[in-house]
């Protein structure tokens, strides 16, 4: 088996492509060992590995957030847990750890009668955002929308990274604010 790795922009997250579906069921994170002994017996192997802070699944990658440490030290231990994982043909989720995955968006809010703005909002964030965020190894999510405001959960190598804040003001909220005039703003939650 062959894993490939891909930076992030990011300097604190790896991108670990293992040639296979690792989550088919949408995006899941990780950000505490407790959390990932629960849900996820491969979140759980890597979170043992030191200086892992958090795991997030996509659909055919795994990115590893380092709290500390150096990446030549802490990939091949990364790797390796990967490597037995996948060659043991183990369950990415526990049995149970699926049906909490929807846990990670939390609860949407906005007002009724802006539902068809925020059905708009969702179809650029499905269709043009979170493609490109994927690329990158994170995910974004919708999560609100109030008096102008769209408010999103940034998740993986996304939560965190120095340049989301570019992201978020210059990327996403042009092209939501060019697309649905409603949209005045974009914030990170």
């Amino acid at each position: 088996m062959f894993i490939q790795t891909e930076t992030t922009p990011n300097p604190a997250t790896l991108k670990f492509l293992p040639g296979r579906v690792v989550h088919e069921d949408g995006a899941v994170e990780f950000l505490t060992r407790e959390d990932a002994e629960m849900r996820s017996p491969l979140a759980a192997r890597l979170m043992t590995v030191p200086g892992v802070s958090a795991v997030f699944f996509g659909f055919d990658f795994v990115t590893v957030t380092k709290e500390t440490g150096d990446w030549a030290h802490l990939k091949p231990s990364i790797l390796a847990a990967l490597m037995e994982h996948f060659v043991a043909n183990e369950p990415v989720m526990a049995p149970h750890g699926a049906a909490h995955a929807s846990a990670d968006a939390g609860e949407e809010f906005f007002a009724e009668d802006e539902a068809p703005i925020v059905e708009a909002i969702k179809e650029l964030l499905d269709s043009r955002v979170r493609p490109a965020v994927a690329q990158d190894g994170g995910d974004i999510t919708f999560r609100g929308f109030r008096d102008g405001t769209v408010y999103l959960n940034m998740r993986g190598s996304c939560s965190g990274c120095p340049s989301s804040t570019a992201t978020l003001k210059h990327g996403i909220q042009n092209l939501l604010r060019h697309f649905v005039p409603e949209v005045e703003a974009v914030e990170a939650i």
